[in-house]
């Protein structure tokens, strides 16, 4: 079965120049030597470029966590077991996960999607069911994907975004749990970047070194499998020819590794900014600018995860991270603690007096 993704060509949103301009005058009168707040006073006028205000604001932000299992586990790549995807959904679902912490604290919309795991753990409060199978296949054998699951998943991750605007939000963070998913997303940049799997293969949810050396030798096996589809890809972000990336993705990818790439793409069609979270999410970052260039500057990226490869997709991403804490858990967690910054950027810019307001002598 295969399904409309005619949807993934449709352009992105231009940013608004004006309202950019007219916050760079505001920024220039106001109560503070030129420059001062550093990167508080770019991150200001960006958004009011990517808002179309003079004075952004972020009131409500909107959270998706999407989960999924990969088939991937199989190969012990992994130092936890696979029930423990769907534990999470269940811990979403009863508000203890960090992102449920974190999103109540940020006033934020929160929306959990399942996409296939393979425990079943039935319905749930607050958790959306698209079953698209008991997870990915192992990519080691075969594509983790046929062209109807992968199609699903890009729609899953569109359909997040389009239920967020309608609850208004003026931010999207997107989060992701499934068990085995780093070696997926290690797999896809190896893919989109023509890199080393030890360059990319991580400790994950705690690996030992042994453990990480296993890993990036089931990621060459991998890539081995899928070395047609793999050079095929080009290495860098190429407009107009979304049939290799997406090829990519489907061999490589997860299921919601895929549902976040969609859902930053729309995010992009629709002029919503977006919060990027870490290794996991970046790559799917990767992945949407494969298929999409032009959506780059409506995504943020949020931090630098302990996972040695975020580094590298960072780079290669020319991403600048608001923050650095070592943080690797995931579930969208890193993007919810930078949301006061953006916030606290925003409030400063829009609420400081300016030198006429405050009656304050400017420079000479």
């Amino acid at each position: 079965m295969t399904l409309d993704i005619e949807w993934l060509q449709e352009p992105v949103a231009a940013l608004d120049d004006a309202a950019r301009q007219a916050a760079e005058q505001r920024q220039g009168r106001l109560t503070k030597p030129a420059g001062s707040l550093g990167r508080l006073e770019e991150l200001a006028l960006r958004l009011a470029a990517l808002q179309g205000r003079v004075r952004p604001r972020l009131d409500k932000v909107g959270i998706g966590v999407f989960a999924g299992d990969h088939g991937v586990a199989a190969e012990g790549v992994s130092a936890f077991p696979q029930v423990v995807t769907t534990e999470m959904v269940r811990n979403f679902a009863r508000g203890g996960a960090a992102i449920s912490v974190l999103a109540r604290e940020l006033g934020a919309e929160l929306e959990v999607v399942n996409l296939g795991t393979v425990a079943d753990p039935g319905p749930l409060p607050g958790v959306l069911a698209i079953n698209l199978g008991p997870g990915t296949a192992n990519f080691v054998a075969g594509p983790a994907m046929d062209e109807g699951q992968l199609a699903a998943a890009l729609t899953a991750g569109r359909d997040s975004v389009e239920r967020m605007r309608e609850h208004g939000v003026q931010l999207y963070l997107g989060g992701e749990m499934g068990i085995a998913n780093t070696t997926s997303a290690a797999a896809l940049a190896c893919a989109y970047l023509k890199a080393e799997p030890r360059q990319l293969a991580g400790p994950g949810t705690g690996l030992d070194a042994a453990g990480v050396r296993h890993k990036a030798a089931v990621l060459g096996r991998a890539l081995a499998r899928h070395a047609a589809v793999v050079a095929a890809a080009p290495d860098q972000p190429k407009a107009g020819n979304q049939g290799p990336a997406l090829a990519v993705l489907r061999c490589l990818g997860g299921f919601e590794i895929a549902a976040l790439a969609g859902a930053y793409l729309r995010c992009a069609q629709r002029g919503l900014p977006v919060l990027i979270d870490g290794f996991i999410s970046s790559t799917a970052a990767l992945t949407a600018l494969r298929l999409q260039p032009a959506a780059a500057p409506w995504l943020i990226y949020a931090h630098v995860s302990a996972e040695p490869g975020h580094r590298q997709v960072l780079a290669a991403l020319q991403a600048e991270p608001l923050l650095d804490l070592g943080m690797r858990l995931g579930e969208g967690s890193g993007a919810a603690v930078a949301v006061p910054l953006l916030r606290l950027a925003c409030a400063l810019h829009g609420e400081m007096a300016t030198f006429d307001e405050a009656m304050v002598s400017g420079r000479v």
